[in-house]
């Protein structure tokens, strides 16, 4: 065969395999055209015959597959059960345009009963729906509580009370708004225990106080709720409740919380802008305690803010100041600042609040007896340094009680050189200083790193920490360790929390006071109380004393760092009754507003006014005869707390006679001025019968003090403590 019939040959093969190729495509299109009409005519059947079956299938699925159902955050109540926290509902009031514009005659009776029964305008719903039609979630008002949409529910359910009106306008044509249920956080008592409770943010997230430290406690679980057609095709729903979340029921008691707030805003407005432009104090505080258990009844300090209003900063500073820290970026540092707790955040130097542990520490570990005597000539030089006393022309002979009740830092010096460096340093860790607490409220300092131990404390910081001078507490820390020297050494962990509740109010945990450790023996504990008593009835804490009530305590003055400014911290810690400690107070004020500074009285006053209150209501009897100024006192007290309940915004501007003003004005020496005092005719010499010398200065007819004719100094005729004076050279 040659070539060209091989050509003719190949030619015919490869037509029949074309020709063969295109009836494969033609039979294969025949066959997809087939199939596209069968899948139509049953498209066509299917929408025919169950058209409105899937219709709602798909709507259950956009609307109801899965709606959230909020919790409800526990409540916050004082021991009593009175509110303090809750969550009220509310409702976002939310638009849908697709749904009202679904039908053309869902739009006009929608906007008629939204105008009417919503209080919204008629133009203001008609440019939503226009400029949003394929929208199906506009949120119109948010937080509206339910009388507020009472009635638009009551239209369209047909449960108005005017059947006409229902009728004529046809609710049942209303459609595309809806509510979407939430929780907001509610404080019925604005600003009362604002540093304790805290607050929530708007994710359920609490900041301070109880509402971080529990806020996991107090948030529940949100719910759930599904849609789904059955097998007649319709719309069945399923519901997973939310679960609410836990109560609380705090330690506080809101009335000696208010009694406590009361005074501390009364002090306040009393010393705002009286020597410098401010408010009365940088920080004033006040805890109350329970002795025994660690129970904390108040903790108020001021500054302070209205919990439901935390951001708002205007009673403080101007709308210029508040500008100006926005454009500079520093109004988040004044929101920590206002929400601080000062009673758990903030440390600072104790001053002679500390004498009493420095005292229990010697008589715990035997290097002093209590029967000891010490010569206090104004000073003591100690690793290089002259260290001064409060008073420093001399105390004299002092005993260990007498060196308690007078605040005298030479004695003090005397005795924490007898218990030396390694037992001083151990028996601060006993009374819990440079140790957090464990208190349950959240934001509490570290004062590790502010304190001494064993290995940096020389000779001279072992005698200015014997009076306070030289490390640092913070409010909470001090008073627990003093609640152990009262009650017989037992060291109770504080706390604010005394029981959990479920939602339906049944008990899930019950918080039992709990001891840490005993820090001192019972013998020394009533020898502790002996001397603290002494300093209300023959010391430094005289005006301290409430009408018809003895009480004990220890008063205390420290200078702020830098020592060159001459700025003080001011304190008074005490206890009643004075017999069988059961509470204990202490308040510190910070930097008081006024001249001079490093006077204790501003704390005994605000104290002995709060125990004038605070005693009668926990059903202390009064066991002191009344003067005829203290019976007109309580008599006025009286017509102030009753005037309290018929005017709102009283701040009880008629107070009864403020006990600051009683015994004399002196001062105790941080860094060595001295506490207010009335001191013997001797001179605490205890046996001198000569008089002190500066009882022979002159007294300055302008500012009431005497004058140090060789110095010029400003004296406390009664204690003889130098105004303004520092410690140590």
């Amino acid at each position: 065969m040659n070539k060209e019939d091989t050509r003719r040959k190949d030619k015919k093969t490869s037509n029949r395999t074309s020709r063969k190729t295109q009836k494969k495509l033609a039979v294969l299109f025949f066959m997809v055209l087939l199939a596209f009409i069968l899948l139509s005519v049953r498209l066509i059947l299917i929408v025919r015959d169950n058209g409105e079956k899937y219709k709602k299938q798909v709507l259950s699925q956009q609307q109801y597959d899965s709606v959230t159902i909020p919790y409800k955050r526990g409540d916050i109540t004082d021991k009593n059960g009175v509110l303090l926290a809750t969550s009220n509902k509310v409702y976002n009031i939310i638009l849908d345009p697709k749904v009202i514009l679904y039908k053309e005659d869902y739009l006009e009776p929608t906007i008629y009963a939204a105008t009417k029964y919503l209080g919204f305008s008629e133009s203001e719903l008609r440019s939503q729906i226009a400029s949003n039609p394929g929208s199906s979630y506009i949120v119109m008002r948010k937080n509206v509580p339910y009388a507020e949409i009472s009635d638009f529910v009551s239209y369209k359910d047909g449960s108005l009370e005017d059947p006409t009106e229902v009728e004529q306008n046809k609710p049942d044509l209303v459609k595309g708004i809806w509510f979407e249920d939430k929780y907001i956080r509610y404080y019925p008592n604005g600003s009362l225990a604002a540093d304790a409770i805290g607050f929530v943010g708007a994710d359920n997230t609490g900041t301070g106080g109880l509402e971080e430290y529990y806020n996991e406690t107090l948030n529940g679980t949100n719910g759930r709720e599904y849609g789904y057609l059955n097998d007649d095709s319709n719309l069945e729903r399923t519901t997973i409740a939310a679960k609410d979340g836990e109560t609380l029921v705090s330690t506080i008691d809101a009335n000696i919380q208010s009694i406590c707030e009361k005074y501390i805003l009364k002090f306040n407005e009393e010393h705002k802008n009286l020597v410098r432009e401010g408010e009365g104090s940088n920080n004033t505080g006040v805890i109350i305690m329970e002795v025994n258990t660690g129970n904390v009844l108040a903790m108020a300090s001021y500054p302070t803010f209205d919990l439901n209003n935390p951001r708002d900063l205007s009673a403080y500073y101007t709308e210029e100041d508040l500008a100006k820290m926005e454009e500079e970026k520093t109004l988040t540092q004044a929101y920590n600042t206002l929400w601080r707790n000062f009673c758990i955040s903030d440390s600072y130097e104790p001053g002679s609040v500390a004498k009493p542990f420095t005292v229990a520490a010697g008589l715990e570990c035997g290097a002093i007896t209590g029967n000891e005597v010490y010569e206090c000539k104004g000073l003591l030089e100690i690793g290089g340094h002259k260290i001064h006393c409060h008073n420093r022309y001399g105390d004299g002979a002092v005993s260990v009680q007498r060196a308690v009740e007078i605040s005298c830092n030479v004695g003090l010096m005397y005795i924490a050189q007898a218990i030396g460096v390694e037992r001083f340093t151990d028996y601060q860790r006993r009374f819990g200083f440079g140790l957090r607490t464990g208190i349950d409220l959240a934001g509490e300092a570290r004062t590790d790193t502010l304190v001494y131990t064993a290995d940096n404390m020389g000779p001279a910081e072992l005698a200015t920490c014997s009076f306070g001078q030289g490390f640092n507490v913070t409010m909470i820390q001090a008073i627990t360790g003093f609640c152990s020297m009262l009650n017989g050494g037992y060291f109770y962990e504080p706390h604010m929390v005394s029981k959990i509740l479920s939602s339906d109010g049944s008990v899930v945990e019950t918080i039992q006071p709990r001891v840490i450790k005993q820090t001192i023996s019972s013998s020394t504990s009533q020898k502790i109380i002996q001397y603290c008593n002494g300093v209300v009835t023959d010391g430094t804490g005289k005006t301290a004393r409430p009408a018809g009530y003895a009480i004990g305590g220890k008063t205390g003055t420290a200078e702020t760092l830098p020592r060159d400014k001459k700025d003080y911290v001011v304190s008074f810690m005490g206890y009643a009754p004075a017999d069988d400690p059961q509470i204990a107070i202490y308040c510190v004020v910070d930097r008081p507003n006024a001249y001079p500074q490093d006077d204790a009285k501003y704390a005994t006053g605000i104290v002995r006014n709060i125990l004038t209150e605070v005693l009668p209501y926990l059903h202390f009897p009064m066991t002191e005869e009344l003067s005829e100024a203290e019976l007109a006192e309580l008599e006025q007290l009286q017509i102030d707390i009753q005037e309290s309940y018929t005017r709102k915004d009283d701040v009880s501007e008629n107070d009864p006679e403020n006990a600051e003003g009683e015994g004399e004005q002196g001062s105790e020496g941080a860094e060595g001025t001295g506490e207010s005092s009335e001191s013997s005719p001797e001179g605490e010499g205890e046996g001198e019968s000569s008089e002190p010398i500066w009882k022979t200065f002159e007294i300055d007819p302008e500012t009431g003090y005497a004058v140090d004719p060789n110095t010029g100094d400003l004296v406390d005729p009664e204690t003889g403590a130098v105004i303004g004076g520092s410690i140590m050279e």
